[in-house]
């Protein structure tokens, strides 16, 4: 699976389960959810 910001490939778990999150039902990595997060809180603040 792979990163819909990035490209890069998502890493699992044995259990695959991926390492990163869903966003509206797009797989992102944990790189790029920690640049969205950072987002809104900005927007937020």
């Amino acid at each position: 699976m792979k990163c819909t910001k990035c490209k890069k490939k998502i890493k699992t778990t044995f259990l695959n389960k991926i390492i990163g999150t869903y966003i509206k039902g797009k797989p992102y990595c944990k790189d790029c959810q920690k640049k969205i997060n950072k987002k809104i809180k900005k927007i937020t603040s």
